[in-house]
């Protein structure tokens, strides 16, 4: 099962490194195994998105450990992961790292969050059925201690259950679906929202 999981990982890693979405070693992935028990694929921490492998990727417990003989260490971020998983019931959670959405997530730090609406490619988002929608991305500070990190991601997702995803401040883009299919879908289009947003912004001085 973490096989087929693996290899749609790796593929969608590829494309968003061609996109200049994961550059570096930015950026992290994961696919929900099993419910009950929690049991995530997820990337290996440190690695280069444009090269990944079956291999690098992990499967974890709901606590973040590596189950079975795994080499490597998960990604910093699989708590996040898990509690994205656990609060929105998804299937997959897709993190970005791109230009636009470091800048914007540093630009409306102070303001708890970005708001984007009227744009048709909103409607690419899993139940809106109208450009009039207003979709509300909160910012959350980031932190290096995950498990206080997780809990305040945690509560943002409770406080603003419409949200597609938020941002981490000078850090990038969390998005999710039902599965991979679907979470790659809302990174593409909220990477491009997010990209108009900021292009806008600069006409616009």
């Amino acid at each position: 099962m973490i096989h087929e999981a693996a290899l749609q990982i790796c593929e969608i890693s590829r494309g968003f490194h061609a996109r200049g979405w994961v550059l570096g070693t930015s950026g992290n992935f994961s696919a929900v195994l099993s419910r009950e028990p929690l049991r995530l694929a997820v990337t290996a921490s440190g690695l280069d998105k444009s090269s990944l492998t079956p291999e690098q990727i992990l499967e974890v417990g709901g606590d973040g450990r590596i189950i079975g003989n795994h080499r490597g260490k998960p990604s910093d971020e699989t708590l996040l992961h898990l509690e994205v998983a656990r609060n929105r019931g998804a299937g997959a959670v897709l993190h970005t790292h791109s230009i636009w959405s470091t800048m914007l997530s540093d630009r409306y730090a102070q303001d708890r969050g970005l708001a984007i609406e009227g744009f048709e490619m909103l409607k690419g988002l899993d139940g809106v059925r109208t450009h009039e929608h207003r979709e509300w991305l909160p910012i959350i500070e980031n932190a290096q201690d995950m498990s206080a990190l997780a809990q305040t991601v945690r509560n943002v997702l409770n406080a603003h259950p419409l949200a597609h995803g938020f941002l981490l401040e000078r850090h990038g883009l969390y998005t999710w679906g039902v599965d991979l299919q679907q979470a790659k879908r809302h990174v593409e289009i909220l990477e491009f929202l997010l990209e108009v947003h900021g292009r806008q912004m600069e006409t616009r001085r």
